[in-house]
Parts: structure tokens; C-alpha cells; sequence
């Protein structure tokens, strides 16, 4: 054999592959030996487009401010209200703006250590031993990052890291993932940039039901801009209003955007299936007929997984019940902070959540269902 030959099999550690490193930095911008994706310039120019369109306005704003209110109606009063409720509105969405940019969406946590001393085990203290938890079920343990994958967590390929309860990966949000952590941050983004280009909107189109009433009394000017921005107001209100209304809907039933727009979710709460034909327990979407796809979209449409009631779908975004108890300060604190940026979801770690009651026999229902099919299928194939 030749000195220079490679061996087919080496126990050597240098003839093993490399093993993929965990993401553990969300912001790295240095690509690892796992190739994970470098975030770029070119990822924050949704950012920056999305900060110029907040802040394009205000020169206009300014010029119907002071030319209108000021200038033509002489009412300071209402010049100084509209200037600060425009403003704080704005201070508010950019506030809620660099909480879901600055914070880190929802890091996984590390699997926990084993216990090993180096000692030997008899043969009876590991069959009387529990049995350490399982993390090769399919939602435990994310086979790319290499990290536990907890219930709700998702694996982002643009970030190249798992996220606990992922929402959605935001583009326009310095290409960032939105999750446990950050969403109701997003939440607060979108509500206060709903109400500035309402607002703003409302203003304008009032100035100019007067400028066409009046068109001698303002200037020549002032009702351009009062247009550009009612219709800049009206399509902000329309676009991120109906953003909005969604995840309000969302935080009602307690479902995230992933889990909302794929039905196939549901598959990793079913229980155990007995053997039968391809399907594994719990099944994968590759493995269903279309059958069974069906079946498994009318119970997405029936039942939500996590729903227990609008209230404490709420809570669990908002943090409400978890501030109920505390002290009167506390709870002060804690409304300001929802008030001033969003907060964040301090009810639970983000890795458990509760089950919806009512659940357990429709996935029990499906569950039959699915065997029923694969079944008849299996018989049909037979025959």
C-alpha cells in the first residue's frame, strides 16, 4: 500500500468530518465553519428605507402645522396638541423600532449536562435508571443548529439559528426574526405606526375640506402638502392597519404566523400511532395522501393547539397575569414599559405553554383518522 493512501475508515480524530457549530452569536457577522449566513449591508436597506419613510413625512407635517393651524386658523392651542400627539406617536413606533432590532428574538437554551463523573454503571443501575430525555423526537432537537428545539420553536435558514415561538423573519426589521421576545415590540410597532398615519390623515383631510371652502384664506401651497399626505396617511392606515388586525387575531387564538398558515403543525401534537404502513409516529407532511392532508386542514380549521380563552392568549403576549399580583408600583412600571416600547413576554421562559383542553380529542379523532386512511390505503394498494 502506498504511504500516500488514504485509509477507508480511520479512527484517528483527524479523519472524523467536522462537527457543525452551534449559532450561538444572533448578530456575528463572521461566517463560521457551518457556513452560517453573514448578514451583509445590503440586509439592512429594508431598515433604512423603512426608517426614511417614518421620517419623510415630517417636513410637510411641519408646513401644514404652522400654515394652517397656526398661521391661517390662529389656534396655537390646537397647533401645540397636534404637534405633540404627532410626535409622541412618533417617538413610540421608533422606540418599538429598536426593541425588535436591538433585542434578541428568543435564544434556545443550551441542552442541560449530563451527569457523568467518569464512573462505571452496573448493568442493573441503568436498567432502573429514567431514562434521560428523548431529544431525536421530531420538535426536540434541531438537527441543523444542534441545539434543543423547544415547543413553538422554529428553525430561521436565514438566520441560521432556531427561535423560540418564531413568528415570522422581518426583512424591513434589519432582517431579523420575530419571536418570543420581540413580538409584542412588533405589535407595538404596528399599532403606533397605524394611529400616526391615521392621525395624520384625519388632520389633512380636514385642512382640506377648509382649503376648498376657503381657497383664499391659506396658502397656495399648504393644500399640495395636506394632499400628499392624506394619501400617504390612508395607504400607511390601510397596509399596516391590515397587518395589524391580523396579529390581533393571531394573539386572540394564540397561534403564530408559521403555525396560522400551515396546518401541518398539528402532527407533532398527535399522540402515539400504532405501526401502519409508511406513516411514522408522530407522521411527517411528506408521508400523507392527500386524504390525509385534508383531514388534517379540518382539524387546523376546528381546533388551535394553544387557545385557552382570548384572555389569557393576551396575557401570555402582554404579560397581564403575571403582573396582577405583584405590587401597585410594579404593575405601573410594567404598564409603562408596555406603553413606552411593547415590553416583552414575561410570562413563562418561552420553551412551555399551555394546552388547549378541548384539543386532546380532536388530535385524538385525527389520529384515528389518519390510521383509517392509511389503512384503506395500504388495502387498496394490496389489492
Amino acid at each position: 500500500m502506498s504511504e500516500n493512501a488514504v485509509p477507508l475508515l480511520s479512527f484517528e480524530p483527524g479523519g472524523l468530518p467536522p462537527i457543525r457549530e452551534p449559532n450561538n452569536d444572533y448578530d456575528s457577522d463572521d461566517e463560521g465553519p457551518a457556513g452560517n449566513p453573514r448578514r451583509r449591508w445590503y440586509h439592512y436597506v429594508p431598515l433604512c428605507i423603512a426608517v426614511l419613510l417614518l421620517l419623510a413625512p415630517h417636513p410637510s407635517i411641519m408646513h401644514v402645522l404652522l400654515n394652517y393651524h397656526y398661521l391661517t386658523l390662529h389656534a396655537p392651542r390646537y397647533f401645540v396638541a397636534h404637534l405633540l400627539a404627532i410626535y409622541a406617536l412618533s417617538f413610540l413606533a421608533f422606540s418599538s423600532l429598536i426593541a425588535c432590532v436591538a433585542r434578541d428574538p428568543g435564544p434556545v437554551p443550551e441542552a442541560p449536562p449530563h451527569d457523568d463523573d467518569g464512573g462505571e454503571m452496573s448493568l442493573g443501575d441503568a436498567l432502573l435508571s429514567e431514562p434521560p430525555e428523548d431529544y431525536t423526537r421530531p420538535g426536540k432537537w434541531c438537527r441543523i443548529c444542534w441545539k434543543p428545539k423547544p415547543e413553538r420553536a422554529h428553525h430561521c435558514s436565514q438566520c441560521g439559528r432556531c427561535v423560540l415561538k418564531m413568528d415570522h423573519h422581518c426583512p424591513w426589521l434589519g432582517a431579523k426574526c420575530i419571536g418570543f421576545r420581540t413580538y409584542p415590540s412588533f405589535l407595538h410597532f404596528l399599532a403606533s405606526v397605524t394611529l400616526l398615519a391615521v392621525y395624520v390623515a384625519a388632520i389633512c383631510i380636514r385642512g382640506l375640506i377648509f382649503a376648498f371652502s376657503h381657497p383664499l384664506e391659506i396658502n397656495e401651497t399648504t393644500p399640495v402638502h395636506m394632499l400628499l399626505l392624506s394619501f400617504s396617511g390612508c395607504a400607511f392606515a390601510l397596509i399596516m392597519g391590515s397587518f395589524l388586525g391580523y396579529h390581533i387575531y393571531l394573539v386572540l387564538t394564540n397561534q403564530t404566523t408559521l403555525e396560522h398558515i400551515s396546518p401541518f403543525h398539528l402532527l407533532l401534537h398527535l399522540p402515539p400511532l400504532p405501526p401502519c404502513g409508511r406513516l411514522s409516529s408522530p407522521p411527517l407532511e411528506h408521508q400523507l395522501a392527500t386524504a390525509q392532508r385534508r383531514a388534517v386542514r379540518a382539524a387546523h380549521a376546528q381546533m388551535r393547539p394553544y387557545d385557552v380563552g382570548w384572555r389569557r392568549n393576551a396575557a401570555q403576549v402582554f404579560g397581564v397575569a403575571c403582573t396582577t399580583t405583584t405590587k401597585r408600583r410594579h404593575r405601573w412600571r410594567a404598564w409603562g414599559v408596555r406603553l413606552l416600547w411593547g415590553g416583552s413576554c414575561s410570562c413563562g421562559t418561552g420553551t412551555q405553554f399551555p394546552r388547549n383542553p378541548r384539543g386532546e380529542d380532536v388530535l385524538a379523532e385525527l389520529a384515528a383518522e389518519l390510521v383509517r386512511l392509511e389503512l384503506e390505503g395500504s388495502a387498496r394498494t394490496g389489492d
